[in-house]
């Protein structure tokens, strides 16, 4: 191509314990709604944090078209039905996207551990030659794409990311790229992730699970929760939007990746300052043009001061607005990022501001002049919007969203 075409999102699909549907969520974000509750999915009780957010009201049959739930695991249906949703929501001819060079490339953390759960636990129980015959073909990481191109007929690229915690954002600056350089004329991107009892175990053993609630930013703040869901974004050339008169919720402007490349756990506030400051080059923007930052604000004493001093780093004196709405929805793992995507195209195109919903003192060791936008959303205008997606591995991936002009 001669030059980069302008890439656009025209469809949002989000299934989340707020909300089913871009509306059902954004209304939940609005009003700062939690979606924790004991957990249904495994036995928890010896746990000393029995709680997560799960979809409780999840029906895959009565989202999807195509696709057999029993043939597929959890995380599979999770983002084959936010991309089913997705796409009606854009309003485009799902025959249009089959017969173009379509893909699907969506980010995850624990793939389908919920179906290695039950595989091993009939193993265990019941001997190897009675595990169920259809879970094996559910547990590759890759059916969590392949779910999204088997239920819209996509012929296009196809891959599964596993970059941990910012892996939809990773996911979104690859279409975005894709679809800019023509090699596609349509992307969906996003992420999915269920609860289970593997990340929910591991976070317990690394000290970073809250009993109840997750608070970020809080001086009282003491970890995470676990959470699911599955979110994903349609994205299209800005022209081809333009002719057929899509509704335009935000454009792509750019991304930044790096590594910290430090520790497996920790993150690095010099490392994230850089990837803040690739992904600003990369979409042409400067600090001062930023009028939100989504934040990872995982609710973990290291992350969110860690994260705070390297927004500091990069914006000085003069902050954006900075939530984080795993206050609500639990931390979705894979989806995450992709959950802050959907809040940003959102915050953009009607101009709010998505609340930090459960925190009740800010913990003032994060320093003066920080806005985590406390209790529920408020208005603003909200003209470029930023997402910040830190992951284990020092994996940070920060993609740029503006309002079209």
């Amino acid at each position: 191509m001669s030059e980069p075409r302008r890439v656009v999102i025209t469809g949002l699909g989000a299934v989340s314990c707020i909300g089913i549907g871009v509306e059902a969520f954004v209304e939940g974000l609005r009003a700062g709604r939690t979606g924790f509750s004991p957990i249904r999915s495994f036995d928890a009780s010896e746990f000393p944090s029995v709680v997560a957010a799960e979809v409780h009201d999840f029906d895959p049959a009565a989202l999807v078209e195509r696709l057999d739930p029993g043939q597929w695991g959890r995380s599979g249906q999770f983002a084959a039905a936010a991309a089913r949703l997705a796409v009606r929501d854009a309003g485009i001819d799902p025959d249009l996207l089959s017969a173009r060079r379509t893909g699907s490339i969506m980010g995850t953390t624990a793939g389908e551990s919920q179906v290695l759960q039950a595989a091993v636990e009939q193993w265990v129980g019941n001997g190897l030659k009675n595990v169920d015959p259809r879970l094996p073909g559910m547990t590759p990481v890759s059916q969590i794409a392949n779910a999204v191109s088997y239920e819209l007929r996509l012929s296009g690229d196809s891959q599964t990311i596993p970059p941990a915690c910012s892996a939809s954002n990773m996911a979104l600056g690859y279409a975005f790229d894709l679809v800019r350089t023509g090699q596609a004329d349509f992307m969906l991107a996003g992420g999915a992730d269920a609860v289970n009892r593997a990340c929910h175990a591991g976070f317990y053993r690394l000290g970073a699970l809250a009993e109840q609630v997750c608070r970020p930013f809080d001086v009282n703040r003491s970890g995470i929760i676990t959470g699911e869901g599955g979110a994903v974004l349609l994205l299209e050339p800005l022209d081809h939007a333009l002719a057929r008169g899509a509704r335009i919720y935000a454009e792509v402007l750019g991304y930044g990746v790096n590594c910290d490349a430090k520790h497996m756990v920790n993150p690095d506030a010099d490392s994230i300052a850089e990837c803040i400051r690739i992904a600003h080059r990369y979409a042409g923007v400067r600090a001062e043009q930023i009028d939100y930052i989504c934040a990872h604000g995982t609710g973990t004493p290291t992350n969110d001061l860690t994260e705070v001093k390297a927004v500091r780093e990069v914006f000085g004196d003069r902050l954006p607005p900075v939530s984080s709405i795993k206050s609500m929805i639990g931390h979705t793992m894979g989806a995450a990022s992709a959950f802050g995507a959907i809040a940003c195209s959102k915050a953009i195109e009607e101009g709010f501001l998505p609340p930090t919903a459960t925190v009740q003192e800010l913990d003032p060791a994060l320093g003066e002049g920080l806005d985590v936008v406390p209790g529920a959303a408020r208005p603003a205008s909200v003209q470029v919007a930023q997402n910040q997606g830190l992951a284990f591995g020092g994996n940070n991936v920060v993609t740029i969203f503006g309002r079209l002009r």
